[in-house]
C-alpha cells in the first residue's frame, strides 16, 4: 500500500499553512512553520514564483491531498468520483474525504493525528458496526458505529488522545467511556473545519 514516508513538515511549509500533520506539535513553538515560514529551498532560491492562476488551483489541490494524506492517483479518484455525483463538487470531495475511515477516528478524537489515526486502523484496533476492518480509506456513512476493539481499549495513545481533544464536530458523536463513536450525518460544507478553496480544485481538472 503506497504512503508518503517523507518529513511531514515539509509538507506544511511548502503549503505556508499548519496541515496539523502531526498532531499537538503543530500547535507548539516547535512547529516547523513557526520557527521556519518560509517554503523548503528558499533560502537557495533568489527567484519567486508567479503567482499566475494554475499554480494557485495547484497549491489548493496539493494542500487538500496533504491534509487528508491521499496519493495522487487516490485523489484523482475521488475527484471523478464527486464529479460524477449530484450536487456542488468540491463539497462532494470533501465529503468523500472527510467520509475516510481513518479521518473519522481523527475527528473523533481516538488519534492525534490522521497519520496515526490511519496506523491504528492498520494495525486491527477498530471495529465497524462490529466488524474487523483495517483499510484507511474505507468509506463510512451515516449510522455506522466505530468502536476500539476490546483489547485495544488500554492504549495510551488512544487516551492521550481523547484527552487533548477538545470538540466533536456535530455531525458526530463520541462516547468516552465506551470508546466509541456513531456517524449522525454526512457533513456540510460549514462543519467541515479544512481552510481551502475547493472551487479551484474543480477548475483545475476541469482544464
Amino acid at each position: 500500500m503506497a504512503v508518503y514516508h517523507g518529513p511531514r513538515c515539509r509538507q506544511c511549509r511548502r503549503e505556508g499553512v499548519k496541515l496539523m500533520l502531526k498532531g499537538e506539535r503543530c500547535k507548539t513553538e516547535n512547529c516547523a512553520v513557526e520557527r521556519r515560514p518560509f517554503p523548503p529551498g528558499a533560502r537557495q532560491t533568489k527567484r519567486r514564483r508567479q503567482a499566475t492562476e494554475y499554480n494557485m488551483q495547484l497549491r489548493e489541490k496539493q494542500k487538500i491531498r496533504r491534509i487528508y494524506g491521499v496519493l495522487e492517483k487516490q485523489f484523482s479518484r475521488y475527484m471523478d468520483k464527486a464529479t460524477r455525483s449530484t450536487g456542488v463538487t468540491g463539497e462532494k470531495l470533501l465529503q468523500l474525504l472527510e467520509m475516510r475511515f481513518d479521518n473519522i477516528v481523527y475527528r473523533l478524537g481516538l488519534a492525534p493525528s490522521r497519520s496515526g489515526a490511519r496506523q491504528l486502523v492498520l494495525h486491527n484496533h477498530f471495529r465497524i458496526n462490529g466488524k474487523k476492518v483495517n483499510v484507511p480509506s474505507y468509506q463510512l456513512k451515516p449510522g455506522d458505529v466505530i468502536a476500539v476493539k476490546e483489547k485495544s481499549k488500554n492504549l495510551e495513545a488512544i487516551h492521550t488522545a481523547l484527552k487533548t481533544m477538545k470538540d466533536t464536530p456535530e455531525w458526530l458523536s463520541i462516547d468516552k467511556v465506551k470508546l466509541e463513536g456513531s456517524i449522525m450525518s454526512i457533513p456540510e460544507r460549514s462543519a467541515i473545519p479544512v481552510d481551502a478553496q475547493e472551487r479551484l480544485v474543480v477548475e483545475l481538472y476541469s482544464r
